[in-house]
């Protein structure tokens, strides 16, 4: 297996690349519309051919990279079942899996930062939390019908009973932390740590945090696949 993690300074997002090295094929998660060319540029390095994009959900803090991907590349885009997004290719459903030659890519589905998330578990052993599970912390759940509860549901009896040694690959970092394990996060996230559902919800309640900057222009973007898109207000 070919894996790279790939980072994009203004929005903190971690963008992954996984290939087979056998076949080159390859995928990517969670592509930034301002890295294309960085990510084009790496396919070609390694030899790659790209098959697929996909999403761990409809961001909110920047402009997806996979409709200009597919435009420049023929690769398929693909979003958790339930998204809704126009253009998609297709869509991802709990417990499918994407296979790139020897490569097995299974989705889980993560609910609870959004209604519509998944994680992605990457030959058993890395495991791409999008932004259900992050280092040392976790999702907001304030907006695009997140459910805190839900969250906490899906973190403690889905991802924390995966094997220890589990890498966990989150979708942002904001501290300069790159990889975790599962049994790292189970002893040491604060989010979790010493708290049941309920008290998980409060925190998550009382977090107020500022909407991300871009999100006005990022999520009808990302509704529509990565197009940005126009809208004029006028009067006759």
């Amino acid at each position: 297996m070919l894996f790279r993690q790939l980072f994009d300074k203004e929005s903190s997002t971690y963008t992954y690349l996984i290939g087979d090295a056998a076949t080159k094929a390859a995928i990517l998660v969670d592509p930034v519309l301002e890295q294309v060319e960085r990510d084009l540029q790496i396919l070609r390095e390694m030899g790659l051919t790209l098959h697929y994009c996909i999403e761990t959900h409809v961001h909110a803090d920047h402009i997806t990279g996979a409709g200009q991907l597919r435009q420049y590349t023929g690769c398929v885009n693909i979003f958790p079942e339930n998204a809704g997004v126009v253009g998609a290719d297709g869509y991802i459903r709990d417990g499918e899996i994407l296979q790139l030659g020897s490569v097995k890519i299974q989705a889980i589905a993560t609910p609870g930062h959004t209604d519509s998330h998944m994680a992605y578990l990457v030959n058993g052993t890395h495991l791409l939390t999008g932004d259900a599970l992050l280092i040392r912390g976790c999702g907001r759940t304030d907006f695009q019908n997140g459910d805190a509860g839900l969250l906490y549901d899906v973190i403690t009896q889905k991802l924390f009973t995966l094997p220890d040694e589990t890498f966990v690959y989150p979708g942002h970092d904001y501290q300069g932390h790159t990889v975790s394990t599962i049994g790292g996060e189970k002893r040491c996230n604060p989010r979790f740590v010493g708290r049941n559902r309920q008290q998980f919800i409060e925190l998550m309640k009382n977090l107020n945090l500022p909407y991300p900057k871009k999100m006005s222009e990022a999520l009808p973007a990302n509704q529509h696949g990565g197009k940005i898109v126009v809208t004029l207000d006028y009067q006759i």
